[in-house]
């Protein structure tokens, strides 16, 4: 196998474009993908996150379809060959913007598709013709129905973090989108974590893959420190605030569980004085976008995330992760924690478990097949403890001040040393005389006197004497009378 990107033999557009990017040296799963895909075999690939896997499929595609590159305008000219998909928009934007930059020196088009944007720009691109074509299922789907995106002179598809497109529930998606592309095809499927079912994915839709298995399934990178500490829910945001300081860290990611959390807890960081933007699938693609590029050009410290940004974001140089709230699926963690620690640098991923927590430690502890040992936070104070001895002093000496004397042993000073004394020989003198004066006014005899009704014993109330006024006969004083009203007509009644 070759281990130098020079020794690969790449056409050389490509080969010029992969030394002005700096690559050299080609990682595991690049070394031993490469040439599979080259040789236009199926290829089922697992590798850790940060590994590179996206020049491992997206290199050896390009220099296959450089047998179709022209010049020419004409759309025709220019028909999907590659199709690349992917679960999240982020990533999606940051594969294209990667394969542009291998292709910069080649007549290949490619285009990126995803939701949250105004389909007509994309429509406008689609239908001048691509040869790549990445995309997130649904999106796509949108274009196929609106007949921008014709799919039968596909070649190769490529399913890039499969496991969680099967996860947020894409397998209807990929079933139809995969029911439009040519039976005879180049299908690769990489992932860093592989389930049960994505074997069985890979089974039904890859002929003879040749499985690339660089590290054990589900394993965390070497190069990243993983920490586990006991926290209460409360104390989390202190012991963010503790570890950031101590070791004077820069950026970070902070991975919480829920939308609202992340929002919740983003404010309340920009309220303590940090720097921090919030990503999270409430927010338009345009507010995402922007905060990841605040995160990339260091404008902002922390950026607080839901696991839409755990999946394949490649922002170099983030020296930790901090996962705020536990992850409810295991292998959810070693995707976040894959955010640091990229490309052989070094990177710290701190876990705060709260009591509750429990049973998802034991899930990771399960997953990775590594011990996890929960660490205690000594959390430093922000002012020195005052003893009780301490306090007793204090109020003796406030107590002297009060009295005018600094000698605790004069003559006629009793010092306070129950709580109640203390507490209240602190109180300020105005507070203490909360009681009224009394006023030496001479008091009206008037008000001293007892009530006495002006009505004599035998005297009856308006009311009742109203109530025995009188009335028709048996009918109630209460009830008025009707009107006599004269009659307009007099009918005369015959007897008959």
């Amino acid at each position: 196998m070759t281990s130098s990107f020079s020794n690969l033999n790449l056409a050389e557009p490509l080969a010029r474009a992969v030394a002005e990017m700096g690559y050299e040296s080609m990682t595991p799963i690049q070394e031993q993908a490469i040439p599979v895909v080259l040789q236009g075999k199926d290829v089922m690939g697992a590798a850790q996150t940060g590994t590179g896997k996206t020049a491992a499929f997206s290199l050896p595609l390009l220099q296959r379809m450089m047998a179709h590159e022209n010049a020419s305008t004409s759309p025709a000219r220019h028909p999907v060959r590659a199709l690349v998909l992917l679960p999240t928009r982020e990533l999606a934007d940051q594969v294209a913007q990667q394969v542009k930059l291998y292709a910069k020196y080649t007549n290949l088009r490619s285009a990126v598709v995803f939701g949250g944007m105004d389909m007509k720009p994309q429509t406008a691109e689609l239908k001048k013709g691509v040869e790549v074509l990445v995309a997130t299922p649904g999106r796509l789907l949108d274009h196929i129905e609106a007949k921008n995106a014709v799919l039968n002179q596909v070649e190769y598809v490529v399913l890039d973090e499969a496991d969680r497109m099967l996860d947020i529930g894409f397998l209807p998606d990929l079933q139809r989108i995969l029911s439009y592309l040519p039976k005879k095809r180049i299908t690769l499927l990489f992932s860093a974590t592989f389930s049960p079912e994505i074997k069985r994915l890979a089974s039904s839709y890859l002929q003879d893959p040749v499985t690339i298995e660089v590290a054990r399934s589900n394993a965390t990178a070497s190069t990243v420190e993983q920490h586990f500490y006991s926290v209460g829910a409360d104390d989390k945001r202190r012991a963010l605030h503790q570890i950031l300081k101590a070791r004077g860290m820069k950026q970070a990611f902070v991975f919480v569980n829920s939308k609202l959390g992340c929002a919740r807890l983003a404010r309340s960081l920009e309220r303590e004085g940090l720097k921090t933007t919030a990503l999270h699938g409430d927010k338009s693609q345009d507010e995402r976008l922007k905060a990841l590029e605040a995160f990339k050009s260091g404008e902002v410290d922390l950026l607080v995330c839901t696991d839409v940004a755990a999946r394949g974001l490649d922002i170099k140089d983030v020296p930790a992760v901090f996962n705020f709230d536990v992850p409810f699926n295991a292998e959810d963690y070693v995707h976040r924690i894959g955010r640091t620690g990229r490309a052989g640098a070094s990177g710290l991923a701190v876990s705060f478990v709260a009591p509750s927590d429990t049973r998802l430690v034991a899930d990771i502890e399960k997953l990775i097949k590594t011990k996890i040992e929960l660490e205690p936070v000594e959390f430093e104070e922000d002012r020195p403890r005052i003893s009780e001895q301490g306090r007793i002093n204090d109020g003796r000496r406030m107590y002297r001040e009060a009295q005018g004397s600094d000698r605790p042993d004069e003559p006629g000073v009793r010092v306070p040393t129950q709580p109640r004394e203390r507490r209240e020989m602190r109180e300020p003198r105005e507070r203490r005389e909360y009681a009224p004066r009394q006023s030496n006014a001479p008091r009206d005899p008037f008000f001293d006197q007892p009530y006495e009704s002006t009505l004599s014993a035998d005297a009856q109330p308006a009311w009742e004497a109203a109530a025995k006024s009188a009335g028709p006969r048996g009918i109630s004083a209460n009830i008025k009378p009707k009107k006599k009203v004269a009659a307009l007509f007099k009918i005369a009644v015959t007897e008959s």
